[in-house]
């Protein structure tokens, strides 16, 4: 497939569709990237695949967000994990993109605040390509329709190397998310392209829209491997 490349960029990095993998062996694949990152030995990484069914923990969770019994997961084949990210639990599952951004912000963007909002500016105009307008609420994180969340973002950074991302519902089975408190709160709910538009949208169209806009806003050279 042709390279996507953003005009303004000037740093390389890779972007890699993966397909459907388990969340244990991604995050691995995360902590090698990051290490490398850090000694240097690789680009800037994003990678773009979806999960099976699979609970996750940030460092901040209330494991009182997580309604389903471990018995009622186990019917769902719904698994269930503790990582690093910041944020509280989320929900990730077929027909979700979850984006894995190993950045080196140094020396120009190190900001943790502009790299979220920057996250969710990738995931804007993203949704504007496939004609859903979308946007930010003050003090949440994400991206929301009305008052519905497309896509929810946590991350971690260690000597500003990024780690984590974001997960766009594409075509997600939204009922899923009934089994926790999406990202804790309570007074919101979540949705689809694939319910904003009423019609299925190809994951990995989406993942390219994701690719191109990434090195927009960050400045790359999208180079797809």
């Amino acid at each position: 497939m042709r390279p996507l490349i953003s005009q303004h960029s000037s740093r390389v990095c890779e972007a890699r569709f993966l397909g459907r993998i388990a969340y244990p062996e991604a995050h691995e694949l995360q902590e090698s990237l990051v290490a490398l990152r850090k000694a240097g030995d690789v680009p800037d990484t994003l990678l773009l695949l979806e999960h099976p069914h699979v609970i996750t923990l940030g460092r901040s969770s209330n494991r009182a967000n997580v309604i389903a019994s471990e018995v009622e997961r186990a019917n769902l084949s719904v698994e269930l994990f503790e990582t690093g990210r910041g944020g509280d639990v989320t929900y990730h599952g077929p027909g979700q993109l979850v984006g894995y951004s190993i950045v080196n912000l140094s020396p120009d963007r190190c900001d943790i605040r502009k790299y979220v909002r920057d996250l969710e500016e990738v995931l804007i105009r993203t949704a504007s390509d496939f004609g859903v307008t979308a946007g930010r609420i003050a003090g949440l994180t994400g991206i929301w329709v009305g008052g519905a969340k497309l896509a929810a973002i946590g991350v971690r950074i260690s000597r500003w190397v990024t780690m984590h991302g974001f997960a766009l519902n594409v075509t997600t089975d939204l009922s899923y998310f009934q089994l926790i408190v999406p990202c804790g709160i309570s007074d919101r709910t979540v949705t689809s392209l694939e319910k904003l538009l009423g019609k299925e949208i190809e994951l990995e169209r989406v993942a390219q829209s994701v690719a191109s806009h990434f090195g927009e806003v960050f400045e790359r050279k999208i180079e797809r491997v």
